[in-house]
């Protein structure tokens, strides 16, 4: 059995023009050809569909290689416009190749897929093109999102660590200011010792050798004493300027996490991620351009060369008005 002519089908159902036809019958004529080519496609996608489940396993592609005249692929493709669209205009309007293009999308989004882009009115090739630049500023949105919560995330946890060094910081000064305020006072102390007489610095002893000795030895203790408290202090000194700089350090790279999050929720935007997809192929192409018109400048004759700048230049004055 040959295989179903759509085309012929829809021309019967046209009446032959007359000279006494107004040009609203044709327009009506035309409109309800379309939807009946519509509802054509989606009656033998319901049947293909309707016939698989009813013939035995095993006898489906013999049916309708010898039946209808279908290859499985073409069978496939009718069956599946009939699963997911159920208005005979939209896919008359839009027709079978552009429809199966369509489908590429999620159901939901078909729809106002095709209202923003005028799919209608655009080729077959166009259209791959926007669905193709579709697919890839939504991977650009999802991968930004996925950064932009990765560096939540991590700027959560700078945060926090930037609270504990501030505490730190906090503890670090206290600590330097009580070991230079301790070292302060035994220096006070040791001096004090080193001003007193012998018999009062040392009274328990008589002997004045052994009362030398006695104060010696004060004054040794003490000294060990402040040498102890200006080595806290310098530790604590370090630790404080340890601290300060490790601030310092968390303070950089949350500012910085904090610009890579932004940055990220920009691109997450969806709109922005086709623009910049859009905005590359257009380098790209620009690119291309440039090199055919450095090869026309090559040639003898200028006229090819000039004919590209001139172009060029057209192009890049309706750019600049995209912008205003």
């Amino acid at each position: 059995m040959s295989k179903p002519d759509l085309g012929r089908i829809i021309a019967q159902t046209m009446a032959k023009p007359a000279e006494d036809r107004t040009i609203e019958a044709i327009t009506g004529e035309i409109l309800d050809a379309q939807r009946k080519g519509g509802e054509a496609i989606l009656t033998i996608g319901r049947c293909l569909n309707e016939a698989k489940d009813m013939l035995p396993h095993g006898e489906w592609l013999p049916w309708l290689a010898e039946k209808v005249g279908y290859s499985e692929k073409t069978a496939q493709n009718f069956m599946r416009l009939a699963r997911e669209f159920s208005n005979p205009q939209a896919l008359a309007d839009l027709g079978a190749t552009k429809a199966l293009k369509l489908l590429a999308l999620p159901q939901d989004e078909r729809e106002k897929f095709v209202e923003d882009h005028n799919v209608i009115d655009m080729t077959t090739r166009q259209l791959e093109q926007a669905i193709k630049e579709r697919d890839e500023a939504r991977k650009a949105a999802e991968a930004a999102k996925a950064e932009a919560s990765t560096a939540e995330q991590a700027r959560a946890k700078m945060a926090e660590d930037m609270a504990l060094l501030n505490a730190r910081l906090t503890g670090a000064r206290e600590d330097r200011e009580q070991a230079v305020e301790s070292a302060k006072k035994l220096e006070a102390e040791l001096a004090e010792l080193k001003n007193r007489p012998v018999e009062v610095a040392v009274e328990t002893v008589a002997d004045p050798e052994a009362l030398e000795k006695a104060r010696a030895e004060a004054v040794a203790e003490m000294q060990a004493k402040l040498d102890r408290a200006k080595e806290a202090a310098a530790k604590a000194k370090y630790r404080q300027q340890k601290a300060e700089a490790d601030l310092d350090q968390v303070k950089t790279q949350l500012q910085e996490s904090e610009r890579a999050r932004k940055n990220a929720v920009l691109a997450s935007d969806e709109d922005m991620a086709t623009f910049q997809v859009l905005f590359q192929q257009a380098q790209e192409q620009a690119n291309k351009m440039r090199g055919i018109l450095l090869k026309l400048r090559g040639r003898p004759d200028p006229a090819a060369a000039q004919g590209v700048e001139k172009a060029l230049r057209a192009l890049s004055q309706a750019i600049g008005r995209c912008a205003e």
